[in-house]
C-alpha cells in the first residue's frame, strides 16, 4: 500500500491505520469520538493525501473538460471552484469532484477516497488531437484538512495569509518551497474547513510542523478517517464511492444547482438528467435517517416500509454529537418526507428508523 509522506508523523502521535483507496491512512489516534468533538468545538487537522488530485493543462483544457463533465465551468474566475460529476450515458455517477480555476490550468479534487477512478474515467474521453493534458498529483502533492471554529485563527497564524473572507470553494494560490500550493475553503465537516495542497516531501513535513507549532496552544487535535466520516455524515455531505456511484443519478442525491447544469449544453448523461428535471421523474432521494439502538448498519442494508422494500443505506455512523446512530439512505420518493417511519434490516433483524432532515448538525 502507498503511504503519505507524513506516515511517521502520524505514527509518533499514536495513529492506528486502515486502507483507503490503496493507501494506508490514519483511522484514529486513540479516540475517534474525542477527535470528532475537538473539530466541532475547536480545531483539528487531518491528512487527505490519498485523495485524487488532477491538474489539466493545454490550450483545449477548458473546452474539453466543459464538454465531458456535468457542471458549467465557464463562469469560474481564477480563484474559484465548483462541484461536478462525470456521468455514464445513462446519467449514472461515475465520480464526483471539485474543479478549481487556476488560470493557467484546472485542478480537480475528488470528493471521496476513490483512488485513480476519476483520472482513469476522464482519460477515456481525452481523444487523440485534443490539446489537453492530465497529470495525476496524488503522489506528488500532500493534502491537509484543517477544520473547526478556530481554523481561521490557526491558519492565519501558521501561514500569514488572510483567509477569513474566503467563501466555500474559493482559494488562494501561493508558493511553498518554491512550488505552487493552494489554500482552499472547502466543505468536509460542516465546520470551517480549509485544505492545503502542498508539494510532497520535506515541504509538507515543514508545513505540518508549522501548523502544530501554532495550534498546540489552542488545543489542535489530529483526527483520522473515523472522525472525518462521522463529521461528514452529521454535516449531510455525500461523497463518491459509498453514496455517489453508478446506482445514482445526480438529482437523486439532491445535487440540483450544485453539481450539474441543465443549460450549458450536451455532455454524457445530460439528456437523462434533463428529462428527470422536465418530468419530475426522480424515483428516489437521498435522506438522513436516525436509527434506534446502537447497531450501525453496513452499506447496502435494505430499507423497508412495513413489508415493502423501499431503498437502501449507503453511509452510517454513530454520531458523537447526537449520541445516536445516523445514516444516509435512498428510499423511494414517497418515503422521503421528514418524520417518515421506516425499518433497516441489520444482520437479519429490522430496526426502526425515522427520516431526518439534512444536515443532522449545523456547524459553526
Amino acid at each position: 500500500m502507498k503511504r503519505s509522506r507524513l506516515y511517521d508523523e502520524h505514527s509518533k502521535r499514536g495513529a492506528s491505520f486502515i486502507e483507503q483507496g490503496g493507501w494506508e491512512v490514519p483511522a484514529h489516534y486513540g479516540n475517534a469520538a474525542a477527535e470528532h468533538l475537538a473539530v466541532r468545538r475547536g480545531v483539528g487537522i487531518a491528512d487527505l493525501s490519498q485523495r485524487g488530485k488532477i491538474r489539466v493543462t493545454g490550450d483545449d483544457r477548458t473546452k474539453w473538460l466543459q464538454s465531458v463533465i456535468s457542471n458549467d465551468i465557464l463562469p469560474l474566475a481564477q480563484g474559484q471552484g465548483t462541484y461536478s460529476s462525470l456521468l455514464t450515458h445513462k446519467g449514472k455517477m461515475l465520480t464526483y469532484f471539485r474543479v478549481y480555476q487556476l488560470g493557467e490550468a484546472l485542478m480537480l479534487e475528488d470528493v471521496g477516497e476513490i483512488g485513480d477512478v476519476t483520472y482513469a474515467a476522464l482519460r477515456k474521453f481525452l481523444l487523440f488531437g485534443t490539446k489537453a493534458k492530465m497529470e495525476s498529483l496524488i503522489e506528488s502533492y500532500g493534502h491537509l484538512l484543517i477544520s473547526g471554529p478556530k481554523a481561521v485563527d490557526l491558519l492565519s497564524a501558521a501561514t500569514g495569509l488572510e483567509i477569513g473572507g474566503l467563501k466555500p470553494l474559493e482559494f488562494l494560490a501561493h508558493e511553498s518551497d518554491g512550488r505552487p500550493a493552494l489554500l482552499i475553503r472547502t466543505e468536509e465537516t460542516g465546520e470551517k474547513d480549509f485544505e492545503l495542497l502542498i508539494p510532497a516531501g520535506s515541504c509538507l513535513v515543514e508545513v505540518w510542523n508549522r501548523i502544530w507549532a501554532a495550534g498546540e496552544a489552542i488545543g489542535l487535535q489530529a483526527f483520522g478517517a473515523h472522525a472525518l466520516e462521522s463529521l461528514r455524515v452529521e454535516a449531510g455531505l455525500p461523497k463518491a464511492g459509498p453514496d455517489l456511484n453508478e446506482n445514482i443519478v445526480p438529482p437523486e442525491a439532491n445535487l440540483e444547482g450544485k453539481a450539474f447544469s441543465l443549460t450549458k449544453g450536451c455532455y454524457p448523461g445530460q439528456e437523462v438528467v434533463a428529462r428527470m428535471d422536465t418530468y419530475g421523474s426522480v424515483r428516489r432521494r437521498l435522506v438522513g435517517l436516525v436509527l434506534e439502538g446502537n447497531s450501525v448498519p453496513p452499506p447496502g442494508s435494505k430499507l423497508f416500509s412495513g413489508d415493502r422494500e423501499v431503498g437502501w443505506i449507503t453511509s452510517a455512523v454513530h454520531s458523537p454529537s447526537l449520541a445516536k446512530v445516523i445514516a444516509f439512505g435512498f428510499p423511494l420518493r414517497d418515503f422521503t418526507p421528514v418524520g417518515t417511519p421506516l425499518t433497516v434490516e441489520i444482520h437479519g433483524e429490522r430496526k426502526p428508523a425515522t427520516v431526518h432532515a439534512l444536515p443532522f448538525i449545523k456547524g459553526s
